[in-house]
């Protein structure tokens, strides 16, 4: 089986974005342009919308038009959009904007316009597609970025959909003329997906950092509460910034939510708190999407788990001695992204090692060549064994040293019933002798426990090898 989730990213030392100016973070507000898309009988829906209003726990009315949602969404657009354009007008502001709702809102459209916002799509309608089919959601997709164009006079080349099915993101890889995708929320830095052999930026976004909390049971209460977070949220990037590791941090705004008096001034107090600071850069979301296509472009690798079956197993079948059964068995079973470092396949065969029954990894064990004994003096080891023995120069051996490498090796396997095992390029000569001299006189099974810590050590230092 082969997971679909990417549950590594980018690991524990992120790459540097090369932000504008040496930037330590990278800010990027949207706001949300959905007043006219929502569910609506009068927008040929089924029922009234449900979703991100000041009516907490809200249900759809099916045949019936909702009075008081449909004009807390008009707020939206008569009077939170034009509160949010005086804030941001001098920001570089992407909005997400519902393809019918721009289309019903001229007036906001030619201010987003003036004001130089990016003008993504945010679908054809505000309604959830995780029961659409896959050829209407295609369709809806097309239709999107058909009146988008007309409306606005540009196709859009950003895309988040928002409230998605398991079929979004292929879709819009597939429509092929984005720049970027939104719908994913498990970044802090731009990453490429490829569907289909092709690479897609995906800019994630995000729900934390969002005034959608306002209209949730569990989330902001106030102004302040959304400026708290904000703020504090700015302040960690910033600081890992100023450590090296520059991040992006997505601010989610909605007309008709952050719109409101009493939370538009947590806007302002945020803006104010992040122009405080020196190397910040404001940024649209396709600011940042062309910035990391230049400084960061995709490059094909071969990953561990998406090869095939023979040439997995020829690659890493000799990562555990003479033992190919282990990389069968990984290949077998589940892979993913995770297993493409060598820290995750390291795992992943230490976990089936650990599974194998005692005989298969007493063989393992009796797979192991003597170090510096007749295989190696005869030519006749691995080339990973070759390497890891020179490395600690135990093919350069005085004729005294390799008389008592001899002498400890015999005594170890005849107490033992297999070879002494240690992970040699973790030590030098000396280390391995002094090691060989103290191991020899434990017992049998805490010597088998260490023999097998070390053979699963050899196993991670060849595949840091084999993958660096």
């Amino acid at each position: 089986m082969r997971y679909s989730r990417d549950m590594r990213g980018y690991g524990e030392t992120t790459p540097d974005p090369q932000w504008p100016g040496g930037a330590r973070i990278a800010v990027q507000i949207v706001v949300n342009y959905e007043e006219g898309g929502e569910n609506s009988i009068e927008h040929g829906d089924a029922a009234s919308e449900a979703f991100l209003s000041e009516i907490i726990g809200a249900q759809p009315w099916p045949g019936k038009r909702h009075w008081n949602m449909e004009s807390i969404y008009d707020y939206g657009a008569r009077s939170g959009f034009w509160r949010l354009h005086r804030l941001l007008k001098d920001v570089p502001v992407t909005v997400y904007g519902v393809a019918t709702a721009l289309e019903r809102c001229p007036e906001q459209v030619a201010a987003m316009q003036q004001a130089g916002w990016e003008i993504a799509t945010h679908g054809l309608k505000w309604i959830d597609y995780r029961d659409i089919p896959r050829e209407v959601e295609a369709e809806h997709i097309a239709q999107a970025i058909a009146l988008h164009t007309r409306v606005t006079g540009e196709r859009p080349y950003g895309f988040y959909q928002g409230r998605t099915s398991m079929n979004t993101v292929e879709l819009g890889c597939e429509e092929g003329g984005f720049a970027y995708l939104a719908d994913t929320i498990a970044d802090e830095l731009p990453y490429w997906h490829v569907h289909q052999g092709r690479p897609q930026l995906m800019v994630p976004y995000t729900m934390d950092a969002n005034d959608m909390r306002f209209s949730s049971g569990q989330g902001f209460g106030t102004g302040t509460d959304f400026f708290d977070y904000l703020r504090d949220s700015f302040d960690m990037l910033y600081a890992e910034g100023q450590a090296g590791a520059p991040k992006m941090m997505s601010v989610g705004l909605h007309c008709r939510l952050a719109g409101r008096p009493g939370r538009a001034m947590a806007i302002q107090r945020f803006l104010d708190h992040a122009r405080a600071h020196e190397g910040v850069w404001f940024a649209s979301r396709l600011d940042i999407a062309r910035h990391w296509a230049q400084h960061h472009p995709h490059v094909p690798t071969d990953r561990p788990s998406q090869m095939e079956r023979e040439a997995f197993v020829k690659r890493f079948g000799g990562i555990y001695e003479h033992s190919p059964f282990i990389a069968e068995r990984v290949w077998d079973a589940e892979m993913g992204a995770v297993h493409d470092s060598a820290a995750g396949l390291a795992g992943r065969m230490a976990q089936v090692f650990r599974s194998a029954s005692d005989a298969e990894r007493l063989g393992i064990l009796v797979a192991h060549p003597d170090l510096a004994g007749k295989l190696a003096a005869a030519k006749r080891l691995t080339a990973e064994s070759t390497h890891e023995q020179a490395s600690a120069g135990l093919d350069a051996l005085t004729d005294a040293e390799r008389a008592e490498f001899t002498r400890l090796n015999d005594a170890y396997t005849a107490k033992h019933g297999f070879p002494f095992i240690i992970a040699v390029r973790d030590h030098d000569k000396a280390g391995i002798l002094a090691a060989m001299q103290a191991r020899v006189e434990n017992d049998t099974a805490t010597e088998r426990a260490e023999a097998e810590r070390q053979v699963m050590r050899i196993a991670e230092l060849r595949l840091n090898e084999v993958l660096k």
